[in-house]
């Protein structure tokens, strides 16, 4: 072999290499953000997943998600508003005895009023639970369930143990929405009826 030969096959040696590394760290990278998507968005991860068919494309949508409520103004309460809305959740909850659906419905507007307070946009239901999933991932899926008992409660075909587990999935995600740290939650009136999820 002569010199430009052997120089030839260094380069394209070297150029080999360097493809080879530079694939690694992309598949790294990739395999990293997928990880880091997943670790965050938690269940709504796979319900993405599975909604879309893909993985790129479900984590581009995360990715979406996350730059949209970026922009979005999301806020703290100011105590004398958290301390409205504990209230008001348990009076709404108080209700359930006398009228469960009535109190799923109250739990539904509550939710929406503190998700508004809070700075998120009251788009349509899809939008909303998209929002909420970037920075309350584990209670999107309570939100999604609640929602979907409340519209079988609004066709008639709800019972009231469905009823009940509604306003446990409101629960959590107004606990979540609300920000409410167990001390704070230790201050707040004990709640008049025992909801058990």
């Amino acid at each position: 072999m002569d010199a430009v030969n052997t120089q030839t096959v260094l380069v394209l040696g070297v150029v080999v290499i360097l493809a080879l590394v530079a694939l690694a760290v992309y598949l790294y990278q990739r395999k990293r953000q997928s990880r880091q998507l997943e670790e965050r968005f938690g269940s709504e991860y796979g319900r993405v997943v599975n909604e879309l068919g893909d993985r790129s494309k479900a984590e581009a949508e995360l990715k979406r998600r996350q730059q949209r409520v970026e922009g979005l103004r999301i806020v703290a309460l100011a105590p004398g508003e958290a301390a409205r809305f504990g209230a008001a959740w348990n009076s709404l909850q108080a209700e359930f005895v006398d009228n469960p659906q009535g109190a799923v419905a109250q739990a539904d507007e509550l939710v929406r009023e503190l998700m508004l307070k809070r700075g998120y946009p009251m788009g349509d239901f899809e939008r909303r639970a998209a929002d909420i999933s970037v920075d309350h991932p584990t209670v999107v899926s309570n939100y999604r369930a609640a929602q979907d008992i409340r519209a079988r409660n609004l066709r008639g075909e709800a019972d009231t143990e469905e009823l009940r587990r509604a306003v446990v999935h409101y629960r959590a995600l107004f606990d979540d929405l609300l920000e409410v740290r167990e001390v704070e939650r230790e201050r707040m009136p004990a709640r008049p009826v025992e909801v058990r999820s």
